[in-house]
């Protein structure tokens, strides 16, 4: 008999496709709007999480968007590429600036801002990170560094979570760990991409009860699965979870330790948490953790244009006979001119800081109203990027998606865009230059749509 597939359970984002969709879309009221996304859905290629499309954005601007209603909503979504705001001024001259100057590099000559990003990239990272790789995206990105690392090792294998997102291509897929992105129509993936449990506070696959004992768990399984095999060429993890889930304080030690012990390099992914998100520069510098590879992306072009990088270790240099990244876009002097500009943005206006102070006051608040509501089983997050758990109730913590998807829509209403992740944590990832007033107002819809039921 024909085993029956069980149903897709898409752990990433909030369904497109579901009864408040549906809802949505039918009161968006003005023609143009509704005309505009019902051409979106016949020319486009339709896929889980993007079709149909919530509204149209006619203007980004700050913290804001906005459609062709004149509605606007804060943005605390944003794809993760939105750390300065969108259209930020000094960024766009920059970008005008360089597309007078130089508009082009084909790959096989260099200019001057590729190099410049190059360097400064390697003097920022912790460690002995200053060997760089250019991609258009995220997970082209991530296929250089396990390229590298296969490289490197001469191994194939590698170690990563579930429920993971590293990107959609076949290999970032592969090491990712969400069945919207590796199961049904994607097919073989690649050979040796294993996977073990996250950590968790609540419903841990290692048996645990709380956040501490599941670190541990998770860490000890890491470290048996490196040695069972013995030839894994890296592990591939974020170093803050962007579900957001930050890891308990000496876990990253201990899996640094167990990679070191087999001879398996330590690949980070901060393409979401990197470039001062969790009020570090590098999400990695909270654990003090240097790994052997480190991968940027999304808010890297600033909101503006696509760039993402590779940082590896300068000894892992090694792949000089073959091509491993080679892309069109690879050197492109305005791509990089928007990344560097970004860089110094960040760092000029102390945005980090600003993340970690801002982040702080944010998690008290959310904090003291978590103990107040029954329906918020966990308030958690580094810097400006912070998840509310909402349960049916404190007795189980059962996740209560119905509720989040409910809250998501009433914040739309009001004017604020987030985000679900794992189906019942509503994600809130502001810019970093947003105001404590505007944080406040956030802060307020969202309490409020909660409170709803």
């Amino acid at each position: 008999m024909k085993a029956t597939a069980p149903a897709l359970v898409h752990t990433e984002g909030e369904a497109n496709t579901s009864a408040e969709r549906r809802v949505w879309n039918a009161r968006m009221g003005d023609e143009p709007t509704q005309s505009l996304v019902a051409r979106d859905a016949a020319a486009f290629l339709h896929q889980s999480l993007s079709s149909p499309c919530l509204t149209a954005i006619a203007k980004a601007e700050g913290i804001w968007i906005e459609d062709m209603a004149g509605r606007r909503y804060m943005d605390f979504h944003g794809n993760s590429v939105h750390h300065i705001g969108y259209g930020h001024p000094r960024l766009k001259q920059a970008i005008k600036d360089q597309i007078d100057d130089l508009c082009f590099a084909p790959r096989r000559f260099t200019c001057e801002p590729a190099v410049e990003l190059a360097e400064m990239l390697g003097r920022l990272a912790p460690g002995d990170l200053g060997k760089v790789l250019f991609t258009t995206g995220g997970s082209d990105a991530i296929e250089v560094a396990l390229k590298l690392a296969r490289a490197a090792t001469g191994r194939f294998k590698t170690l990563s979570f579930w429920d993971a997102f590293h990107g959609a291509g076949f290999g970032a897929s592969s090491v990712g760990g969400e069945a919207t992105f590796r199961s049904g129509i994607a097919g073989p993936l690649l050979p040796g991409a294993e996977h073990v449990a996250p950590w968790a506070s609540r419903h841990c696959a290692y048996g645990q009860d709380n956040l501490e004992g599941s670190a541990r768990a998770c860490a000890n399984m890491i470290s048996y699965v490196l040695a069972r095999e013995g030839d894994f060429a890296a592990l591939v993890a974020e170093p803050m979870r962007a579900t957001p889930n930050p890891p308990m304080p000496g876990f990253w030690k201990q899996v640094r330790e167990a990679c070191d012990r087999h001879g398996t390099l330590l690949i980070f992914d901060e393409i979401p948490t990197g470039l001062g998100k969790t009020g570090r520069f590098f999400a990695c510098e909270h654990d003090d953790v240097v790994p052997d590879i480190l991968v940027l992306g999304k808010s890297l072009g600033g909101g503006i244009l696509p760039i993402a990088g590779v940082v590896a270790r300068r000894d892992l240099d090694v792949a000089g006979d073959y091509a491993i990244g080679h892309y069109t876009h690879e050197k492109n002097p305005v791509t990089t001119r928007a990344a560097l500009t970004t860089i110094s943005i960040i760092l000029e206006e102390g945005l980090a800081e600003r993340a970690a102070e801002l982040g702080a006051y944010a998690m008290d608040r959310l904090g003291a109203f978590g103990e107040r509501c029954a329906t918020i089983g966990d308030v958690r997050g580094r810097g400006l990027l912070f998840g509310i758990e909402i349960v049916s109730s404190r007795t189980d913590f059962a996740p209560d998606n119905a509720l989040a998807e409910r809250a998501y829509y009433r914040c739309l209403d009001a004017g604020l865009s987030l985000k679900i992740s794992q189906g019942n944590v509503m994600t809130l990832s502001p810019p970093l230059v947003i105001s404590r007033e505007e944080l406040d107002q956030a802060l307020t819809i969202v309490e409020q749509a909660i409170l709803a039921g």
